[in-house]
């Protein structure tokens, strides 16, 4: 019988739990993806990836921040206690040297780990990836970081949406499409599939209630106790200009900032549909 590999869990030293999933190539070349934000480690079945992370011989680590999914959560956490995590994980799995990539939500937490543990990393990307609140647009945007709102209406907002979730997550689905613009609009009413996917996904973030997914929201638009121009390691970026959920200009910050950024800005690609079509070029680079 074949091990599932889509719900897996280790014991941290701390006595935490931490839920993970693993895609593609189980000898490839190992690559931590970290989801966006709601998001759990089934975030990586959006991208449907037709065999690419077999054919490239990449083995993907989809890790779950606390509090979503699996993963037990921890009051009082810091962006920059992630890189913790994703070493005990790493060790676990015995890889001395890996590869990270965090879309949307997860690239503070992919930029933390090129900042913390730069001698473990091989190669890393950021795509469509979240910025500091000091960004230009960063409190733009649809994404989910309630910028300006108080931590009780975000909460209720958590709420109300944990809720839809459960009880009602075809309308949930139906919201989100509707609320989207231009490429992102037009990918998901061609492939409505990828929708599903992406509301199976957060409902995992929301299992365990919604702490996880209030303490992410938080975090997001708080100092991260790094600068970006103090990252030694080399960053691969792609952005899309018709992004709504995060403002190009968030992307252009970032690539300003990290002194070795490569990046890439697609002009006519939204905030899904360029990790979409893009995974095989991003792949590339981080199996290289």
């Amino acid at each position: 019988m074949a091990t599932d590999r889509t719900s897996q869990q280790i014991e941290l030293k701390d006595g935490r739990f931490l839920g993970y999933a693993e895609y593609g190539d189980a000898d490839g070349k190992p690559i931590f993806f970290f989801h966006g934000f709601p998001g759990s480690r089934l975030d990586w079945k959006y991208f449907n990836d037709d065999g690419v992370t077999t054919e490239l011989k990449a083995r993907i680590i989809s890790v779950e921040r606390r509090g979503m999914g699996l993963s037990d959560f921890k009051r009082g956490r810091k962006l920059l206690d992630w890189p913790d995590d994703v070493v005990e994980l790493a060790d676990a799995l015995q890889l001395e040297r890996f590869s990270v990539l965090g879309i949307s939500g997860g690239g503070p937490y992919a930029a933390a780990c090129a900042y913390k543990i730069p001698e473990r990393l091989t190669t890393m990307a950021i795509v469509s990836g979240m910025g500091p609140s000091e960004a230009l647009g960063s409190k733009e945007g649809a994404a989910w970081t309630f910028p300006g709102k108080s931590s009780v209406i975000r909460r209720l907002v958590l709420l109300l949406t944990a809720m839809g979730m459960e009880k009602r997550p075809d309308r949930v689905e139906s919201q989100m499409i509707e609320g989207l613009k231009g490429r992102d609009k037009t990918l998901f009413l061609e492939k409505p599939e990828l929708a599903k996917k992406i509301i199976e996904s957060w409902r995992e973030a929301f299992k365990s209630g919604i702490a996880g997914v209030n303490h992410d929201a938080a975090l997001y638009t708080r100092p991260w106790q790094f600068r970006l121009q103090d990252i030694p390691v080399e960053v691969r970026l792609w952005h899309g200009e018709q992004d709504d959920n995060v403002p190009a200009s968030v992307g252009r910050y970032v690539a300003d900032a990290i002194p070795k950024c490569h990046a890439t800005f697609v002009e006519n690609e939204g905030h899904f549909s360029l990790p979409y079509k893009y995974l095989r070029d991003c792949l590339r680079v981080l199996v290289a």
